[in-house]
């Protein structure tokens, strides 16, 4: 199967830039926005930093199927998301049920506590369906789609250009992106929030490439994961 990407018409200190300029604009845009409504400041600036790239790439030629959203032409491409999504789900199940359960199980306690913003974040969804239906459009939009198309499809194909030609490339276009998306969780969900979202950010951006920068079956995976997530707490279901 043959894909797009650029990596071969970007030099690496094309690649570099970009990625010190849209990761800067997506921290410090995030920074200020926190200190006037913190609940919403990482999908409003993402969602800011996203349409910036999309300017950018327009002024350059380039255009995001070449960073993983392409087309699924015929319907043997798109079935072919269901294996891939349910291969997704389970190495997700594994490492969630691992670092939730097992690592507490070890006396890593910091793992099992709930950091305080999280419940303030979302303390006020159960049974408010006006609420419930804002976070869905958020996370369709923000989390499955903004979320995989910066930091897996923007960032892991940038960083593949800066690190093009060394030895285990992919290890650092995997890594960087994965500790980036940790820490932007952290602001609500504390330490172990940053720990597990940067294993999550691991997980997707490995089968970003095994996948072949194919970006559907994570969105699509991401987006009906937290969809769950929305429903269970709208619902008050004690998970």
């Amino acid at each position: 199967m043959s894909y797009d990407t650029d990596n071969g018409a970007t030099s690496r200190w094309t690649a570099l830039a970009e990625l010190i300029v849209f990761v800067g604009i997506a921290i410090s845009s995030k920074l200020i926005v926190d200190q006037f409504i913190w609940k919403f400041s990482g999908p409003i600036t993402l969602t800011g930093t996203l349409v910036l790239i999309t300017i950018y790439m327009r002024f350059r030629g380039m255009k995001w199927s070449q960073m993983g959203l392409r087309s699924l032409p015929g319907l043997k491409s798109k079935l072919l998301l269901i294996p891939q999504i349910l291969l997704v789900f389970a190495v997700f199940a594994a490492a969630v049920l691992f670092f939730s359960e097992g690592l507490p199980a070890m006396g890593v306690e910091f793992m099992a506590e709930e950091a305080e913003g999280v419940e303030d974040r979302w303390g006020d969804i159960e049974g408010n369906l006006p609420v419930y239906l804002l976070w869905l459009g958020i996370v369709w939009t923000s989390a499955a789609f903004g979320e995989e198309m910066f930091f897996r499809g923007f960032l892991i194909t940038r960083l593949e250009a800066v690190f093009r030609g060394v030895r285990f490339a992919a290890i650092p276009a995997v890594v960087i992106p994965a500790l980036i998306f940790g820490y932007g969780h952290f602001y609500y969900q504390g330490w172990s929030g940053l720990v597990m979202t940067g294993v999550i950010g691991l997980i997707f951006g490995s089968f970003f490439l095994i996948y072949r920068h194919n970006l559907w079956p994570i969105i699509i995976f991401h987006g009906l994961f937290d969809t769950l997530g929305m429903t269970v707490m709208y619902f008050g279901i004690d998970a």
